[in-house]
């Protein structure tokens, strides 16, 4: 008789054996019902979506960037953004980062984050990066700096932190930002300016334009002196600089007011007497040895209507 098991006996032991698995494993999901589970507890949404797509993260759990380079939120700006989120939501995330478990710190979209606030929404679409200090300084800055809303000084000052903590060259800033490299290096002399005057254009009462002719000055006494007087007298940028070049240059600017203007010959004076008295307006001729050209002052369409007809005049006769 032969003691090696046949295909039935061996069949049946695997039955049974599969019966007993499929008891063990019975059992063992009747254990994990009857067992009571232990609470998972969520500080909050995970640092990153598995389908890239943005997270809802409460605004309250969300702190301020220490490395923003803005300085001044427009208000009523500020209040039109938060009416917009209101009533439609925040249409493109802000970036943050996790520092501590259920907390974490804005990169970009700082004045979405504070509308959304403003705005009374408890959350605020978000998409979590994993980046280091560096990182996050570097992306704020060069993020802001592409913006068109920083003014001078702020901007001034964002290259001044890419050149210092980063060590990048200007034509490195200008390449990360899609700046010329001859603004970059415009905006970084601002920082010569006094302190007062640098607060003058950070509030608006100077320009680019402005700031960058009072630093043709040599000394910060006279820059601030002028910047001064600019701001009194409201110069345009175009007045600003006339008026530093006469700082700069007192000498031509005197011989440029005693500069004593030739007297007419006198048939070309009388010529512009007889005009004058014909059309009844100011006429004014520039004449070099026989070559010049003829001025015809007018200040109103009547004045011109009667240049034209006496003109006409003089060629239907």
């Amino acid at each position: 008789m032969s003691l090696l098991p046949t295909r039935n006996d061996a069949g049946s032991r695997n039955s049974a054996a599969d019966k007993n698995d499929s008891k063990r494993r019975a059992l063992g999901r009747g254990l994990e019902v009857l067992l009571p589970q232990r609470p998972t507890v969520q500080p909050g949404p995970p640092a990153m979506p598995a389908d890239g797509k943005p997270l809802e993260i409460p605004v309250e759990q969300i702190d301020r960037n220490p490395f923003q380079t803005r300085t001044n939120f427009d208000e009523t700006k500020l209040d039109e953004l938060a009416k917009s989120i209101a009533a439609s939501g925040v249409v493109q995330p802000i970036v943050v980062r996790v520092v501590t478990p259920g907390r974490y710190q804005l990169i970009t979209g700082e004045r979405r984050w504070l509308a959304s606030r403003r705005a009374g929404k408890p959350t605020i679409p978000a998409i979590v990066r994993t980046v280091s200090d560096e990182q996050a300084m570097e992306i704020t800055i060069v993020e802001n700096l592409q913006r068109a809303d920083l003014n001078p000084m702020e901007q001034a000052r964002a290259y001044q932190r890419l050149a210092a903590d980063f060590h990048m060259t200007q034509e490195q800033m200008a390449t990360r930002t899609g700046k010329e490299r001859a603004s970059v290096a415009n905006f970084l002399r601002l920082l010569k300016l006094p302190d007062s005057v640098q607060r003058q254009v950070e509030s608006g009462d100077l320009s680019f334009g402005h700031a960058r002719t009072l630093l043709s000055l040599p000394n910060h006494d006279r820059i601030v002196a002028a910047a001064q007087k600019v701001v009194a007298l409201s110069m345009s940028v175009r007045q600003t600089e006339t008026y530093v070049q006469g700082l700069l240059n007192p000498e031509a600017k005197a011989q440029k007011a005693a500069k004593v203007i030739e007297p007419l010959d006198p048939n070309v004076n009388e010529a512009k007497d007889r005009l004058q008295r014909a059309l009844g307006l100011r006429v004014r001729i520039e004449d070099k040895k026989g070559k010049g050209r003829v001025i015809i002052e007018y200040s109103g369409l009547e004045d011109f209507d009667t240049i034209l007809t006496a003109l006409n005049a003089h060629f239907n006769d």
